[in-house]
């Protein structure tokens, strides 16, 4: 491997000054209720509004300041993350199988309740968050979403933002940002009934709340600042790469970019289109700091050294600009999200193509994949059986209950023994 450039660790959003903060917030919160919730709102975003939920004449209001190419537009987009959300269900199927004689043992998805979603609106009104979280809890049958949006800087709201929000399918829109939200979504406060899961992206005060709240209800996830990999060979085009590794920098101050070439020279060409490209890109104040701190450029000795130079980085998304996919396709392992050819991008993917764009952070793509379907779904299990069966498995459980030193569990057991037994005789 050689290094072309170096980049910073990449930024994990829990330190213990963020978490001591978020901790008095949500304390004050819980106990002080809505009155919290306007005090930090108004302390945060200059936000104190009558009522936090918007009005269906609000959301109508809204929905009309958006001109007919957008909402074209939005509806697309939702199409498409809706219609995927519903092939991944579809691959879900309830489950009953007989593992012994009479013991017939199952599971079967069932839905959560309620969803709080928050759609982020900070340095960019990124509503196209709104139907990563909300349309595949409504595809897995999920009663009720709770959404919430923060205001933009001059005290309005971003009426794109609230039409993608009414058009995901939210039973209830509020303007509210930050930790405030989610506790309000959390703690319910009168105002709505407490979620089961949070689901949405945010700063660093935002996911420590999440991880927080974790526990008193579910969480997507823990994403941190957005993230990019591409593994590049010789045959992809320098300044196609550049493109990416930058519309992934201009994110955030933080945002994270990992390029591995396969040749030093293509590298190199890949690291001066970056600079003529950065010369005159209009989000260039953010992009530079970012590439500058956390932009990594490395030339990998093969492919399985690439392959495991980025399965270690474990990106939140993941380009593959090389000629042989297949070869790649089969043996990365950690990504949140794959991007294969030169045909995709991960705009594609954040915006228009389907795919959920609410993904692993922080290398936890070494464990977990993003928001789908199936994370507002839970996967029970149940059994039941016959009296003959249940007087077999009795009399093995009651030993092993025994051997454990559980006297009452062996009890059960022996109940139902000398009780079906008799019902035989």
């Amino acid at each position: 491997m050689i290094v072309i450039k170096e980049g910073g660790h990449r930024v994990f959003e829990h330190d213990e000054e963020t978490s001591k903060v978020v901790s008095a917030l949500l304390l004050d919160l819980e106990k002080n209720g809505i009155d919290a919730v306007r005090s930090y709102s108004k302390k945060f975003d200059n936000w104190s509004p009558p009522s936090f939920e918007l009005t269906p004449k609000q959301i109508a209001e809204a929905s009309a300041k958006c001109d007919e190419q957008l909402r074209r537009d939005t509806l697309f987009c939702q199409n498409n993350v809706r219609n995927f959300a519903k092939a991944q269900l579809a691959t879900m199927h309830n489950l009953e199988v007989e593992t012994y004689p009479g013991v017939f043992l199952g599971h079967k998805h069932i839905p959560v309740h309620s969803v709080g979603s928050y759609i982020p609106g900070g340095v960019y009104p990124m509503f196209g968050s709104a139907q990563m979280s909300i349309i595949p809890a409504k595809v897995a049958g999920v009663e009720s979403v709770i959404a919430c949006t923060p205001p933009t800087r001059d005290g309005s709201y971003y009426p794109a933002t609230i039409h993608a929000i009414k058009e995901a399918g939210a039973d209830r829109i509020f303007v509210l940002g930050g930790v405030q939200a989610f506790a309000l979504m959390a703690f319910g406060m009168g105002i709505v009934e407490p979620v089961s899961i949070l689901c949405g992206a945010g700063n660093k005060y935002v996911a420590e709340a999440k991880r927080q709240l974790f526990g008193r209800c579910g969480i997507d996830l823990l994403a941190g600042p957005t993230e990019i990999g591409i593994i590049a060979d010789d045959k992809s085009d320098p300044a196609l790469v550049a493109c990416d590794l930058l519309g992934q920098a201009e994110h955030d101050p933080n945002s994270g970019q990992i390029l591995i070439c396969l040749s030093e020279w293509h590298a190199k060409a890949v690291m001066a289109e970056i600079e003529k490209q950065m010369a005159v890109l209009p989000t260039r104040e953010i992009a530079q700091q970012s590439f500058r701190d956390y932009g990594q450029v490395l030339v990998a000795s093969s492919k399985d050294e690439a392959i495991a130079l980025m399965d270690d980085w474990a990106p939140e998304h993941l380009e593959l600009l090389v000629e042989d996919r297949d070869y790649y396709f089969n043996r990365l392992k950690n990504y949140g999200s794959l991007f294969i050819g030169e045909e995709t991008t991960v705009a594609y993917g954040d915006k228009a193509i389907g795919t959920n764009h609410i993904l692993p952070t922080g290398r936890a793509a070494r464990y977990t994949g993003g928001v789908w379907v199936g994370k507002f779904l839970k996967t029970v299990t149940y059994q039941r059986m016959n009296k003959k069966a249940s007087i077999e498995i009795g009399e093995v459980t009651a030993r092993q209950c025994r051997a454990e030193h559980m006297i009452a569990h062996a009890l059960t057991a022996d109940y139902r023994v000398e009780k079906f037994r008799g019902e035989e005789e």
